[in-house]
């Protein structure tokens, strides 16, 4: 390195020299991406751009036709990985990779790279069940992430605004297939998990090879969708395509009729549905009125509601029988036949005659009043 300032600046051809020395240093390195264009050019030379698969970022390659043509014809947004060395260029300053090596990835190489992502993200949970969010009853508003001008689109909103017309949509058209799907799938999607009145969102395309849908099992959209707070429906491809999409998303819905089926609930049912529910509780309520009608009629039959004062009415002559009993046994009943009581002056009964004195003084008690007496003759 050397040193630089405002006073001693660095020549233009010093500083791309400087990099050229440090990119030479560099060896030659395995790289992956997508060929997003690829132009053969006279003079032996081919000139394509390697595209990241998760982001927007590409690099200058070039290689000579040989190294090309020793891989079958790459189609448009081959996947491959190629051994290549980078090159700085002093005269305009750009740099490009010299592919020596050049290996299209292939179906079976990308699916057990799928089953190996699969299984980590398995592994941290992210597809596990208490972490999904249940739908809204009855969305405001629902968050659409298509592709432009396409079937899909069309399917999610006719049939979710015929089961339920006043349904809200934030559409967003994004490329949903290719290097830039990922980019632009990521970005929707967080631009309306920002939105407060969007209850749900829906991510869906049609059909497609295998290939075609591979951006919808890529980790960094994967992650992203599982750290959304808001519900994620998955309609990607077919019943039989299941990307990793579908795993991390609180609901799967195998076509987007059936994600709007799913979303939005039907209007001629709900008004059904409480319709039904209305006749039920008409009649829990009138059963409850009539059981209830029913009780108190029963109750106003009874003998002591109809005539209250059959209570004390019907325990007359028990209780006449039980004065007459009380007033039998009575010892005022004795004293009223002529019998009298003879008392000691403490008050004790006088009981044998042959215990009282001469000149004693007793009390009589009679059947009406009390007199004194006194024992003149034993």
């Amino acid at each position: 390195m050397f040193e630089t300032s405002s006073e001693s600046p660095a020549p233009v051809r010093v500083v791309t020299e400087a990099i050229k020395d440090y990119v030479d240093r560099l060896g030659a390195i395995w790289i992956e991406g997508e060929i997003s264009e690829l132009n053969e050019r006279s003079g032996g030379m081919a000139f394509m751009r390697l595209r990241d698969t998760s982001v927007d970022m590409s690099i200058s390659v070039m290689c000579h036709k040989s190294v090309l043509s020793s891989v079958a014809p790459l189609p448009q947004n081959a996947r491959v990985v190629m051994y290549a060395k980078a090159s700085w260029y002093t005269k305009n300053g750009s740099l490009t990779l010299s592919a020596r090596e050049i290996r299209q990835v292939g179906i079976g190489e990308l699916m057990a790279r799928l089953e190996e992502l699969k299984t980590l993200l398995a592994s941290e949970g992210l597809f596990a069940l208490d972490r999904k969010v249940a739908l809204p009853l009855l969305p405001k508003k629902i968050g659409l992430i298509c592709g432009r001008n396409t079937d899909a689109e069309k399917d999610v909103v006719e049939n979710a605004k015929r089961r339920w017309p006043s349904v809200e949509f934030e559409i967003r058209e994004v490329t949903v297939q290719g290097a830039a799907a990922v980019v632009e799938v990521s970005a929707a999607l967080s631009e309306l998990e920002a939105m407060v009145d969007v209850d749900v969102i829906i991510i869906t395309r049609g059909g497609g090879s295998f290939e075609d849908l591979l951006p919808f099992s890529d980790e960094s959209l994967v992650r992203l969708a599982a750290s959304c707070e808001t519900p994620i429906v998955s309609a990607i491809g077919h019943e039989k395509d299941s990307p990793l999409l579908d795993l991390v998303a609180d609901v799967r819905a195998s076509t987007p009729t059936d994600a709007a089926k799913k979303v939005v609930p039907d209007i001629a049912e709900e008004i059904e549905l409480i319709k039904a529910l209305r006749d039920r509780a008409k009649r829990f309520v009138l059963s409850r009125l009539d059981l209830e009608t029913s009780r108190i009629e029963n109750l106003t039959n009874r003998p002591v509601l109809r005539d209250p004062l059959v209570m004390v009415t019907s325990r007359e002559e028990i209780i006449t029988g039980l004065r007459a009993r009380v007033r039998a046994l009575s010892p005022q009943a004795t004293l009223d036949r002529g019998y009298s009581v003879v008392q000691l002056e403490d008050g004790s009964i006088a009981r044998d005659a042959k215990n009282l004195k001469l000149g004693q003084k007793l009390r009589l008690r009679l059947a009406a009043g009390e007199t004194n007496a006194t024992v003149t003759d034993k």
